[in-house]
């Protein structure tokens, strides 16, 4: 009996072990690891896109705004919007329009004639969204507090990118490609020498690139781009995503599909700002979404297509960052990558 009952247990372990030196552990492992990257790929986006409410839209104002029903008006409007109106005052529309090119504010409240009326300038390519919001609830509100409000949009999206998803769609193209592309040359060039690997990685960026823009604006026309920096822009996201699954790679190995997925995907699409504009989106993501590679991708291109003499360095340098600093950790560590070949020793003369 004694006997028996020591060989159970010390069965059970040898089938343990031999199930752990299986190809059923690494199965059995990623079909629950799947399971919860479903779920969450499901969550991240339903929380970031699914009811989009306003939480912090700059929004500009001039004129006599400071009269009654001027601030009974913008009162109103906080209310409606549950106090997500940031204001920020001007002097002269002038230089509120200026704002609005910068990119500091969505929106441009002129308030006229002692608070009776006022014009709401809003610009649909800085957000589609911030942009219907604002033209549903300002009217609404200017109805109950007598102000009688005029809706314009000076800077309407592009014919055929009605709903502004065309460059969130570009720009996600870019990003999964990019790691994708790294993923395959891992698996099917695992030879490739560190350079090498970062050339190729470079080549299909700037390829990958030249096709999305073409395949967008040449064939389809669904965007007029500024062909050259929006190739560049695509090209820079492709290669940061090639050398951010890279870089991964180098650190974690076969794994490294889980932290450039979660980085990249599940984070960094939702808060990009491209299907949902940054004031819309929970505030975490909003302040974060700015500093990862696919809502800096976004924003780049977007002022690009949009707002051209206006580009900021901001989004570039986010980008060139995390190409530098996954370029450094593949190079630095980069005899830890799972790839590679080694060097042919020099042949003797005889």
């Amino acid at each position: 009996m004694s006997h028996g009952a020591h060989a159970q247990p010390s069965r059970r372990r040898q089938r343990w072990t031999e199930f752990r030196q299986s190809p059923l552990w690494p199965a059995t492992v990623l079909a629950f690891i799947l399971a919860a990257s479903a779920g969450l790929f499901a969550g991240s986006y339903t929380y970031s896109m699914a009811d989009p409410t306003p939480r912090s839209i700059p929004t500009a104002v001039v004129g006599s705004y400071e009269q009654a029903r001027g601030q009974a008006f913008l009162g109103g409007l906080e209310e409606a919007l549950n106090a997500s109106v940031k204001l920020h005052a001007y002097d002269s529309v002038t230089e509120a329009r200026q704002a609005m090119d910068d990119q500091k504010v969505f929106a441009i409240f002129d308030v006229r004639d002692g608070g009776g009326t006022a014009i709401l300038d809003l610009s649909g390519a800085s957000g589609a969204s911030v942009a219907e919001v604002l033209a549903g609830t300002a009217p609404a509100v200017g109805a109950r507090t007598g102000v009688k409000v005029t809706v314009r949009d000076l800077n309407p999206l592009q014919e055929g990118d009605p709903r502004g998803l065309a460059i969130f769609y570009i720009s996600l193209a870019a990003v999964i490609i990019g790691f994708l592309g790294a993923i395959q040359l891992s698996v099917h060039a695992r030879a490739l020498t560190p350079l090498e690997r970062i050339l190729f990685t470079l080549a299909y960026a700037l390829l990958g690139g030249f096709a999305i823009a073409a395949t967008v604006d040449w064939l389809l026309g669904a965007l007029d781009l500024p062909f050259v920096e929006s190739w560049f822009i695509l090209t820079l996201t492709l290669f940061t995503g090639g050398m951010v699954f890279t870089m991964f790679n180098t650190l974690v190995g076969r794994w490294a599909i889980l932290p450039t997925w979660g980085l990249m995907v599940l984070l960094g699409n939702p808060s990009s700002g491209g299907a949902v504009s940054w004031p819309l989106l929970p505030s975490p993501l909003g302040t974060i979404g700015k500093w990862l590679p696919p809502g800096a991708s976004v924003n780049a291109q977007h002022t690009a297509v949009y707002f051209q003499g206006h580009q900021h360095a901001f989004p570039f340098l986010v980008l060139g960052g995390w190409a530098l600093l996954s370029c450094a950790v593949f190079w630095i560590w980069r005899h830890r990558h799972p790839g590679g070949r080694e060097r042919r020793p020099a042949q003797t003369e005889e």
